[in-house]
């Protein structure tokens, strides 16, 4: 992705890229974006020269952090903007002039809001899982952002997915756009191994903490369909003896942190999420990312199990099924492309 994606980019058109999870894909658009403001200084003093739109919170500060590990010996000032968290050290920060912002749509248009922001002077604008960002839950708010940039930018698209939907909409805002394409388009990387595990309904959860004290090695992330479901299942395996931290969007920025972080370290051997860690979400070495129902969509499981079996490592992606999901289970292979069973 990085060698497909930086000449493009670093020749200033728009482009589109899409690859499996784990092949790179924010390095192939920091580079070129360091590269091109440690060659040139800014047009116009205090505004902001590069945008990255992002759907979570996580996700926002992981690239944050890969910014500011990547410009810490330069002069390149970058903030994230999400919400969860109290807004004044986010506008003080916009309001003195930053080079990067890194942002969720929400946030974001708080601060536009509040005439927070400076994007007069805008060069790029990145938006990292795109499909997400130009589905029907972000679009109104990407609109609005977008109407709000100079036309002249570049843009700058990235995602694992793109169905045909999402690319009839890039035409709105991209100018001529190359597409960079690694690895099958919409597919799960082939570095991860597929399994299902045919489960009543109501014996899933203890299914799952055996399975997990004796057959699962390494750190588990698991995928459960509603906030409720993390929530109550999170909570069954602790009360089974698993150290188990439980992340969605009804947990506080506090909450979420520290789940994250906990997993990271290996506090807890397991994270119970929603969608909000389908996307993005790096932590190295996840063994095994298991769904605890069938995915809804095959976009939600090619992300989910991207997760695991990243830049090139090999991974274990682990369904639970019960008897009246089975339809939707041929379903998803289909979709998919990959024989789960």
């Amino acid at each position: 992705m990085q060698s497909g994606v930086i000449p493009l980019a670093l020749a200033g058109g728009d482009v589109i890229g899409c690859a499996e999870t784990g092949t790179g894909k924010t390095a192939a658009f920091l580079v070129p974006i360091l590269q091109r403001f440690l060659n040139a200084l800014p047009t116009r003093p205090a505004a902001t020269r590069a945008l990255v739109l992002a759907p979570t919170r996580e996700l926002a500060v992981q690239i944050e952090d890969q910014v500011q590990g990547l410009t810490y010996h330069t002069a390149i000032s970058s903030v994230a903007v999400y919400g969860g968290v109290a807004m004044d050290v986010q506008e003080r920060a916009l309001r003195a002039g930053v080079d990067i912002v890194v942002a969720t749509p929400g946030r974001l248009m708080d601060h536009m809001r509040h005439d927070s922001t400076n994007f007069t002077g805008l060069e790029v604008l990145v938006l990292d899982e795109a499909d997400r960002m130009l589905d029907m839950g972000f679009w109104p708010d990407v609109r609005r952002i977008l109407s709000a940039l100079p036309a002249t930018r570049q843009t700058l698209l990235f995602s694992a997915t793109m169905p045909g939907e999402v690319l009839k909409l890039t035409k709105e805002f991209l100018r001529d756009p190359k597409y960079v394409q690694v690895g099958r388009r919409g597919g799960p990387a082939r570095t991860i191994s597929h399994a299902t595990q045919t489960v009543a309904r109501g014996e899933k959860a203890e299914w799952l903490a055996r399975w997990l004290r004796d057959e699962a090695e390494g750190p588990v992330l698991v995928f459960c369909r509603t906030k409720i479901g993390a929530d109550r299942l999170a909570s069954s395996l602790g009360r089974m003896g698993i150290r188990t931290a439980a992340l969605h969007a009804d947990r506080t920025q506090q909450q979420r942190m520290s789940a994250v972080e906990g997993f990271r370290t290996g506090d807890y051997p397991v994270l119970v999420a929603t969608d909000v860690a389908a996307r993005g979400l790096d932590i190295d070495g996840i063994a095994h990312v298991v769904n605890f129902e069938v995915p809804d969509t095959p976009e939600a499981y090619v992300h989910r199990v991207g997760r695991t079996g990243r830049a090139e490592t090999a991974g274990s992606a682990l369904t639970l099924v019960a008897p009246e999901e089975a339809r939707a289970l041929r379903a998803l292979e289909k979709a998919v492309g990959v024989q789960l069973q």
